[in-house]
């Protein structure tokens, strides 16, 4: 042993996803070219003119929302597929389908990874704790009945068949946990075990240099004292430029003054249409019609 930080394999994070699926009333998912002979006519597309549906990777939709009022930022994470199958294809539903991934992503709950023994070849011991915290629990909650309002909207009338997942039984509090905890995945987003900070559990400072001993760093996802609000891929990538620049000596980038959306009174309700907590209501711009540039105005009833 050369260096021991405590906090080391501590702070272990993820985001869980569960799907949402509905049978379909037309046959024209994706569910359609599960056959051997549509896979290969698919392989066989896309290797010889890159185009089809090889191409794409079939998660075209995405959208944040906010799972409550109080949050200043969305929670929730939305990708919608046109089929109804697992992430692997090696589980599909009989028939047409489709389906609404929907991913809780600021969890409270976190895990470690730790060694097994002194041997490189040896697993380690990994445990994530999910859903170890109730308000992840809740959002989980919040989430599935936000998304089947979603999917109940009119637009989706002419395609929309019985809910297969969850299914219509399960719809209390305890119905819903419990599903969630037999069907959620990772999304496939682990970061967290060698936190940033400058406190004694932190394993990086702030230049991603290991605490307590020189000349190491460690540039990865494993940095992030917070799972980020989305996908890692990016922000990895971004943390990979940021250490080149800190290890070669770079200066700081000019900093760049850009808006952020925060939706007015986020502090009292979860969407636009919702009451104030005194019974009045007030209508935002985006849901009236294109953007103006204006101020969204404020109409009361």
């Amino acid at each position: 042993m050369v260096h021991d930080p405590p906090g080391v394999g501590a702070n272990l994070q993820d985001h869980l996803e569960v799907w949402i699926q509905h049978a379909c009333t037309r046959r024209i998912t994706l569910n359609g070219w599960l056959s051997p002979a549509g896979k290969l006519w698919i392989g066989a597309r896309w290797l010889l003119t890159r185009r089809g549906l090889g191409a794409s990777n079939q998660f075209e939709s995405n959208g944040y929302i906010r799972s409550r009022a109080g949050l200043r930022h969305p929670d929730l994470q939305f990708h919608f597929l046109a089929g109804a199958l697992a992430y692997d294809g090696s589980r599909a539903l009989r028939g047409h389908g489709f389906q609404v991934h929907l991913g809780a992503n600021k969890p409270l709950s976190r895990g470690r990874v730790r060694l097994q023994s002194a041997d490189p070849q040896a697993a380690p011991d990994i445990r994530f704790d999910y859903l170890r915290e109730e308000a992840d629990r809740v959002a989980f909650r919040r989430g599935i009945r936000l998304t089947r309002e979603i999917l109940g909207q009119p637009a989706l009338a002419p395609y929309r068949g019985r809910e297969v997942m969850p299914g219509p039984d399960v719809v209390s509090d305890d119905e819903i946990d419990a599903w969630v905890a037999a069907h959620a995945e990772t999304a496939y987003h682990p970061c967290g075990s060698c936190r940033m900070g400058s406190d004694a559990d932190a394993v990086v400072d702030p230049e991603c240099r290991v605490r307590g001993i020189d000349q190491l760093r460690v540039v990865d996802s494993s940095i992030m004292p917070t799972l980020t609000n989305g996908n890692i891929n990016a922000p990895t990538i971004m943390i990979g430029e940021k250490a080149a620049d800190l290890i070669l000596g770079r200066p700081l980038l000019p900093a760049a003054d850009l808006p952020v959306h925060e939706p007015p009174d986020w502090q009292q309700r979860q969407r636009s249409d919702e009451p104030l907590r005194d019974g009045s209501r007030f209508v935002h711009a985006e849901a009236l019609g294109p953007r103006t540039g204006e101020a969204p105005p404020r109409t009361t009833d």
